[in-house]
C-alpha cells in the first residue's frame, strides 16, 4: 500500500488534537511501568489505574513483589482481565528481575521479551516510554487506525510495524503510536467509527466507505 499523500496534514492535525501524547497508564518508575503494561493487556488503562495504586503500595519494587503470595496478588488485581495468569506472570517477572538483573529492569528488546508476560508489544512500549530506544508498539488501535488512514499496511502487527518503520522516521514513532491509540479510543472505533465528527475525514481514504455503509 502506498503511503497516504496527505500524511503530513494528518500528522499536523494529530499534533493539534493530541498535543501531549503519552501513556495513559499511571506509573512513577520502571518497575511500575512494566507491571502496569503487563496488566494492561486486553484490559483498559482506566481499570489498570484503579488497581495499581493498591498493588504498588503493598509491593514497592521487584524484590517485594518477587516474594508475594500468589493469592494475595490475585486478590488485589482481581478486577483485571485474566488476573490469575497475570498474577503469576508479574511475580515470576519480578523474581527473574531479581535473579538475573540485580532487581532492575533490563534495557534491550531481547532481554525484555524473555520476562514472563512480556511480548514484543509490551517490550516496545517500555523502550518507547523510557526513551531507551526508538520503538513502535502495535496494539489493536494502532493496527486498525493506521490502515484506515493509509499510513501503514500489514496482515499482522509485525508487518505493520515494519511498514511504519519504513514510512516514518524514528523521531515520530513514539508520538504517532500514541496519536493512533488516542484517535482509536475516542473517534475511530472498531465498531461505528465517528467519521462525521472526525477532523481527519477529508484526508482519510476509508471515509467514503464508512459513509456508504452507514447510508
Amino acid at each position: 500500500m502506498r503511503l497516504n499523500n496527505n500524511y503530513k496534514k494528518i500528522l499536523n492535525i494529530f499534533n493539534k488534537l493530541y498535543p501531549d501524547p503519552k501513556s495513559e497508564l499511571n506509573f512513577k518508575n520502571e518497575y511500575q511501568l512494566v507491571i502496569a503494561v503487563v496488566l494492561s493487556a486486553q484490559c483498559t488503562d482506566k481499570k489498570v489505574n484503579e488497581v495499581t495504586p493498591i498493588l504498588f503500595k503493598e509491593y514497592k519494587n521487584f524484590k517485594e513483589l518477587s516474594k508475594a503470595k500468589l493469592s494475595a496478588v490475585e486478590q488485589i488485581i482481581r478486577p483485571i482481565n485474566y488476573y490469575k495468569t497475570k498474577s503469576k506472570n508479574i511475580i515470576k517477572l519480578s523474581q527473574m528481575a531479581c535473579d538475573e538483573y540485580n532487581a532492575e529492569l533490563p534495557k534491550n528488546l531481547e532481554q525484555l521479551v524473555s520476562l514472563p508476560g512480556v511480548g514484543r508489544k509490551t517490550a516496545s512500549v517500555i523502550l518507547c516510554e523510557l526513551n531507551i530506544a526508538p520503538a513502535f508498539p502495535v496494539d489493536t488501535h494502532v493496527f486498525r487506525v493506521s490502515q484506515r488512514l493509509g499510513l501503514a499496511s500489514g496482515k499482522n502487527p509485525v508487518e505493520l510495524e515494519k511498514s511504519i518503520r519504513n514510512n516514518f522516521k524514528p523521531t515520530i514513532w513514539r508520538n504517532l503510536h500514541h496519536w493512533l491509540i488516542f484517535h482509536g479510543r475516542r473517534v475511530c472505533k472498531a465498531q461505528n467509527p465517528d467519521c462525521s465528527n472526525c477532523q481527519l475525514s477529508n484526508y482519510c481514504p476509508s471515509f467514503n466507505n464508512f459513509n456508504k455503509s452507514a447510508n
